[in-house]
């Protein structure tokens, strides 16, 4: 698994990429629901690529998906980290610190000045990434179901 390849996902992904993200979530006692937080995989490309949006998908060598991340736009300024998840194998090697870097560089070449994300309090290694480059927590009026915290950053200041 030495060679991994990041490529825009495309709805022929659909499929593996709601595997990969029902195992990730099941491991942590969480549950997929494609009818509400999980809607946007129902069509990948239209949820994800318009206004600045991007989803990516991290494959291995032979073609199998090992990570996801994505970057929902929610207005003209302020996008959304979204569904950034990795299978137990490839953890701990830096790729999601990776692929943050990468989604924040998406969003500032989209031009948004603000990101945001929810999570469960079960994931602390993703949230001390999410604080280590500077995402703080935010009240925020409704979070998804299965989320209890919710982070911002001032893509401007983090610079």
């Amino acid at each position: 698994m030495d060679e991994l390849i990041i490529r825009p996902a495309t709805n022929q992904d659909r499929e593996r990429v709601v595997r990969l993200v029902s195992d990730v979530l099941t491991e942590h006692g969480l549950k997929l629901n494609l009818e509400e937080t999980d809607a946007d995989l129902a069509n990948i490309e239209a949820s994800y690529m318009h206004d600045g949006g991007v989803f990516e998908v991290l494959e291995d060598a032979d073609g199998k998906l090992v990570g996801t991340a994505g970057l929902f736009p929610l207005d003209a300024e302020t996008c959304e980290l979204r569904k950034m998840y990795f299978v137990p194998g490839i953890r701990g090697r830096g790729l999601g610190r990776r692929m943050l870097e990468r989604m924040l560089a998406h969003a500032r070449e989209a031009g948004f000045r603000r990101m945001t994300l929810e999570t469960a309090s079960v994931l602390q290694t993703a949230i001390r990434l999410y604080q280590s480059v500077g995402f703080k927590p935010v009240a925020t009026p409704h979070l998804s179901a299965r989320c209890d915290q919710s982070y911002a950053l001032d893509l401007l200041e983090a610079e």
